[in-house]
């Protein structure tokens, strides 16, 4: 669906949010949503764009590693933010991470005013950055991020423990150190702990809203 042009005043601003697994993107993401007018945001997560590898079994789709840039489908992605950017309504894959396969069914994301991209790899690519009028970083300890991340494979994701652990030692750490905590320095503006950071969001909000006035 076209958005009327009177709605559209002005190319969307997109915001990129990235940091590592359990940053507090994601909170980030929906405490900065929730301060803008409802229906103004089109609001994308990234790992809902891994790649769909119907060609591996069950088993060899588990070894993949998911903590690397090419695991991700950021073609598509380009594609569905300049789609936004257009006017033009999208529909993105949603992805089943107990099974490690992209789903049959999508989701309707209509364009709007703002365009929210979140995700771990987000600065990665030089296409995808080229995209972002404003990059955030969530920068946050270690340790908490791994917490946040067992609590998470474990209630939502259907992973054990064991699961968690080799994991993150075989992939998500050193990924996180090649492609992940570099990207940091391409940031406009770095948010220390994540989570409800108050004066970064307020930040955030009075930004957009200054650029949507204009």
């Amino acid at each position: 669906m076209l958005i009327p042009s009177f709605m559209l005043k002005r190319k969307p601003l997109v915001i990129g949010i990235g940091g590592g697994t359990g940053a507090g993107k994601t909170t980030i993401a929906r405490a900065i949503t929730s301060e803008l007018a409802v229906g103004s945001v089109a609001y994308l997560q990234h790992d809902a764009y891994y790649r769909d590898r119907p060609d591996l079994s069950d088993e060899d789709r588990a070894k993949v590693n998911y903590d690397h840039p090419e695991s991700l489908e950021n073609e598509l992605l380009v594609h569905h933010i300049d789609a936004l950017c257009a006017g033009q309504a999208i529909e993105r894959p949603n992805y089943d991470f107990v099974q490690h396969r992209r789903l049959t069914e999508t989701t309707r994301v209509e364009a709007s005013p703002v365009v929210v991209v979140e995700g771990i790899l987000l600065f990665s690519d030089p296409l995808l950055n080229a995209r972002y009028d404003i990059k955030i970083f969530i920068d946050t300890p270690a340790d908490i991020r791994v917490l946040r991340r067992i609590r998470r494979d474990l209630e939502k994701r259907g992973r054990s423990f064991d699961d968690v652990r080799r994991q993150y030692y075989a992939t998500v750490r050193p990924m996180h150190e090649a492609f992940v905590e570099p990207t940091k320095y391409k940031a406009d503006l770095i948010v220390p702990e994540g989570g409800n950071t108050r004066v970064a969001i307020d930040l955030i909000v009075q930004r957009i809203r200054s650029e949507q006035n204009h």
